[in-house]
């Protein structure tokens, strides 16, 4: 089940874990393009994406809880190992909470820049200029706490095995990020280690392992980013081709 709605909204909630026998029925998919449409379209996109930024300075303006439903509507039709969605996400505008959420995570940022992290990996972030204190976790209308489903449950209650976890649950979060830039949103993907606290704080099952924190909203008016995060490989480091 995909979920910032309560348990309770039966009309919202599918079983994603119903099988069914082979019955292929035809696919429903967009017009095929022109060759030049397509590029065009492509590189529309391009210029779209490659504006989107990790925001650690966000607006306190509100986002409606609908608005988040539709983009974790679009992150849920990712493909995932025997489609089986290995995903739950986990939605937070309550003050209270994500203050909790604030103050665990600064606790484990503290060790991680205190010296967990080791010099050469808090060398490379010195140009992103991130430290311990993480005040967007409060600012921000919204904080997505993204959990894998490491194993799910039949029907009868028996457990059932999940497949391509990490992977499934990535691609539905990069969907997810791309929703949220493309109707303007400021998104910074957070990943204080370890994360259990997550679990603990928001009552996750222990069939469940928190993968990362999307914080979510409008940009700062006056945000700003690092110039080095602006530096992307380019695309012959990037891709291979054999024609």
């Amino acid at each position: 089940m995909i979920g910032c709605y309560s348990d309770t909204s039966t009309e919202l909630r599918v079983d994603v874990l119903m099988k069914y026998d082979y019955d292929p029925i035809p696919l429903d998919y967009p017009h095929a393009l022109e060759s030049e449409e397509m590029l065009a379209r492509a590189q529309d996109y391009v210029d779209l994406i490659s504006r989107r930024r990790s925001v650690r300075h966000f607006s306190e303006k509100p986002v409606p809880r609908e608005v988040i439903e539709a983009c974790l509507q679009a992150a849920g039709s990712a493909p995932s190992g025997a489609n089986h969605q290995p995903w739950h996400f986990v939605c937070v505008s309550d003050s209270d909470i994500k203050r909790k959420i604030r103050v665990a995570a600064e606790e484990e940022e503290q060790a991680f820049y205190s010296g967990r992290a080791g010099d050469q990996w808090l060398d490379d972030l010195h140009g992103l200029g991130t430290d311990a204190q993480k005040p967007f976790l409060e600012t921000a209308p919204w904080l997505i706490a993204i959990f894998a489903e490491r194993y799910g449950f039949d029907d009868s209650g028996e457990k059932q095995k999940n497949y391509y976890v990490p992977e499934s649950v990535g691609i539905a979060t990069g969907l997810l990020i791309n929703a949220l830039h493309t109707i303007g949103l400021a998104t910074l993907t957070h990943t204080p280690n370890p994360m259990k606290f997550l679990s603990k704080i928001l009552g996750r099952p222990a069939n469940e392992r928190p993968m990362m924190l999307l914080v979510v909203g409008h940009p700062a008016p006056d945000a700003k980013v690092p110039r080095a995060a602006t530096v992307k490989k380019p695309l012959e480091q990037i891709s291979s081709f054999f024609e």
